[in-house]
């Protein structure tokens, strides 16, 4: 059964309300996670052995069934990364961003749903969080000085769920070392700045300033910045973009199609797919 709520419920509740395809259900400290029924475990995927293969054969049969060819096994574990890593990136730095509060969720507090768009965590033993916040009272609060140093907790964070998951992921990706952390900055940032999109534009600018102090391209074990920069459109607007620090190799399925803030992806291009959406 859910847990009652908690101080990162009303984070969760809004990422769900923006972006449905993402639920988050919050489990007690000591409750056991879902299994089985389209389920896997974090850990599991971070043991690197029989559950990590069963998550990689969903993605092979979907490039199949999708675009009627097979992906390399490097590219099929690449994608598998991404679309796990990206949502459970969100389950720290929603948090930060909509409440100033960071939770610490190692790979055994996490599974996702991956088919249903459900994660489900289990209650953390701690949370940081600034000062003047009423949390701040709450058993597992730990006041940190100023905005510096929460952010600091969002690195740790991340980095701590995601550092086991790399070294599972990366044999199977033939990547290691910075290419892998590369990947993990591209999520932790492409993943809030989707989801701030969709609150409104005061808070996509919010959210672009926010993950530039976040990670300035100088925080170690991260690899790049947030990198975003702005182009002209065709009537003189801002569009904003950003160079990704990996590549996700969607090119190797579909040559013709790339993402809009890939390295591939020339200015021009990226003016002509990004124009259409300011306008709307």
């Amino acid at each position: 059964m859910p847990a009652a709520a908690s101080p990162l419920t009303a984070a969760y509740d809004r990422l769900t309300k923006a972006f449905p395809g993402l639920t988050v259900t919050e489990q007690g400290p000591a409750g056991p996670l879902p299994r089985g029924a389209g389920w896997t475990g974090a850990a599991g995927l971070a043991a690197g052995g029989a559950e990590l293969d069963a998550f990689l054969a969903w993605d092979e049969a979907q490039v199949l069934r999708d675009y009627g060819r097979r992906a390399r096994p490097d590219v099929v574990a690449s994608f598998g990364l991404h679309r796990y890593a990206w949502s459970a990136c969100l389950l720290i730095t929603a948090p930060w961003f909509l409440l100033r509060r960071v939770p610490r969720l190692p790979v055994t507090h996490v599974s996702y749903d991956r088919a249903a768009g459900r994660m489900a965590v289990r209650r953390p033993a701690s949370f940081a969080c600034l000062p003047g916040d009423p949390a701040a009272a709450l058993p597992g609060a730990v006041v940190v000085p100023d905005e510096e140093a929460l952010r600091a907790e969002v690195r740790a964070a991340v980095a701590e769920h995601l550092e086991p998951v790399l070294a599972a992921f990366g044999p199977r990706m033939r990547r290691r070392g910075r290419a892998l952390w590369g990947m993990a900055t591209d999520e932790v940032v492409e993943g809030l700045w989707y989801v701030a999109q969709l609150l409104g534009p005061d808070e996509e600018a919010r959210a672009v300033r926010e993950l530039e102090a976040l990670l300035p391209g100088t925080t170690r074990p991260y690899a790049g910045s947030a990198a975003f920069r702005l182009l002209t459109g065709p009537d003189g607007e801002p569009l904003t973009t950003r160079d990704r620090a990996s590549c996700c190799m969607f090119y190797t399925v579909r040559p013709e199609d790339t993402c809009v803030t890939c390295p591939r992806t020339c200015d021009r291009d990226r003016i002509a797919e990004l124009a259409p959406t300011a306008a709307a």
